[in-house]
């Protein structure tokens, strides 16, 4: 989710799409999180591991 965040980030910044770049941000901030809460030990979803 990373990953997908920061491509449409860019893709909007460069194609100056506001909706990608919107986006981008919503599922960088989702994935951050994700991220954040997995290294923490806390099941995210219902499941403790996200592969």
């Amino acid at each position: 989710m990373i990953i997908l965040g920061i491509v449409l980030l860019v893709l909007g910044w460069l194609l100056s799409i506001s909706i990608l770049t919107t986006l981008g941000i919503i599922i960088l901030v989702i994935g951050l999180v994700f991220l954040l809460l997995g290294a923490l030990g806390r099941p995210v979803a219902g499941r403790r591991y996200w592969f």
